[in-house]
């Protein structure tokens, strides 16, 4: 049976996934899920005070999950100026009275469309609770 029109070809290759990275706010908030799940724990770094890395393993010859948490405060300003530096498409940076927006453009090589947000002050003013607004209802950048 010949794979379907838009299905790429198979390369025949056999290959495992390394790790996959998952974005957290806090890691020790989100290991004891992965301790429930029967991870062990392998290392865990920081990296130039800008955030923290762990890695985990589900066991021997098994899988890997890294959590990567933020150290220092987020900075819109910085991430754009990064992602510009790489030739990533950076589209529609506004700011707004209590946020400040940018798009990478979904022509990047992942093919996904990033919303990135630096919550003002007065971003909660009129809105949902915390515990709806944010991840376990802290934001991003510690406020």
């Amino acid at each position: 049976m010949s794979p379907a029109a838009d299905e790429p070809p198979s390369h025949g290759t056999p290959i495992r996934v390394d790790h996959a990275g998952i974005a957290v706010e806090s890691i020790p908030e989100a290991e004891p899920v992965l301790f429930a799940l029967g991870c062990e724990k392998r290392i865990e770094e920081s990296v130039e005070g800008r955030f923290r890395w762990a890695q985990y393993d589900f066991g021997r010859d098994a899988s890997r999950l890294e959590l990567i948490a933020p150290e220092a405060d987020e900075d819109i300003d910085a991430v754009v100026a990064a992602l510009e530096a790489a030739d990533i498409d950076v589209v529609e940076y506004t700011e707004f009275a209590d946020w400040t927006e940018a798009f990478v453009s979904p022509t990047n090589p992942t093919g996904t469309l990033f919303q990135l947000m630096e919550y003002h002050d007065s971003y909660d003013e009129g809105r949902p609770p915390a515990e709806v607004l944010y991840v376990d209802g802290d934001r991003l950048d510690g406020g």
